[in-house]
C-alpha cells in the first residue's frame, strides 16, 4: 500500500549545489543538514515514504520541511542572481521558526536594576538588616519603584541568575608562561 503522495520539489543547480555544500559542512548545525537532505531527497525524486525510510526520520517531519521548501520556492527563484541573498535564504529556510511565548515580565534594565539594589547595603535603605533577603529585596524594589510587583522567588531567581561562575580554567598566570 503506498504511503501518502507529495507535491513533486525542483531544485534550480544553483539551489541544489547550495543544499549539496551544506550537508557537507563540518560547521553546519545537524539540523540545517538533516533538513537540507530531507529537500535534495525530494529534488532527486524520493517520495515521503521513501525519505523517512533513507533519512531515519518521521514522515511528519518530511512533509513540514518540504511544505516549508515550496512555501519560499519564489522567494528562493528570485535571488538566483545574488548567490550571497540565495544562500542565506535558504539557511533561514531550513531554520526553525519563531517560538511564540509570553513576553517578559520585567525588562532587562529593571532586572539590572534590580541586581544592582542587591548590591548596595541594606542599611543604606533603612533596613536592619545586614543582607539581604528575598522577601527584604522585594519589597525594596516596590518602594523604589523598579517595579510595581514583584515576588521573591522571582527576585532570587534573578540574583540566582547573575551570579559569576566559576571559571573552567585557571585564571592565574603560569609558570615560564
Amino acid at each position: 500500500m503506498p504511503g501518502p503522495s507529495a507535491q513533486p520539489l525542483s531544485l534550480t543547480s544553483s539551489q541544489y549545489e547550495i543544499l549539496c555544500t551544506l550537508t557537507r559542512q563540518h560547521t553546519a548545525p545537524q539540523r540545517l543538514v538533516r533538513r537540507a537532505r530531507i529537500i535534495l531527497a525530494a529534488a532527486d525524486g524520493l517520495g515521503l515514504t521513501e525519505t523517512t525510510a533513507c533519512l531515519g526520520i518521521n514522515i511528519t517531519t518530511v512533509q513540514t520541511w518540504r511544505k516549508r521548501w515550496l512555501e519560499a520556492s519564489e522567494r528562493l527563484l528570485a535571488l538566483e542572481e545574488d548567490r550571497p541573498a540565495l544562500v542565506q535564504a535558504i539557511e533561514e529556510t531550513l531554520s526553525d521558526a519563531p517560538r511564540s511565548g509570553t513576553p517578559p515580565t520585567f525588562s532587562a534594565e529593571e532586572v539590572a536594576q534590580i541586581i544592582a539594589l542587591a548590591c548596595e547595603e541594606p542599611a543604606r535603605y533603612g533596613r536592619p538588616v545586614t543582607h539581604w533577603t528575598a522577601d527584604e529585596l522585594a519589597e525594596e524594589v516596590v518602594e523604589q519603584g523598579i517595579t510595581e510587583s514583584i515576588s521573591p522567588r522571582t527576585v532570587g531567581r534573578f540574583l540566582k541568575r547573575s551570579r559569576a561562575q566559576t571559571p573552567s580554567e585557571s585564571l592565574l598566570a603560569q609558570p615560564g608562561g
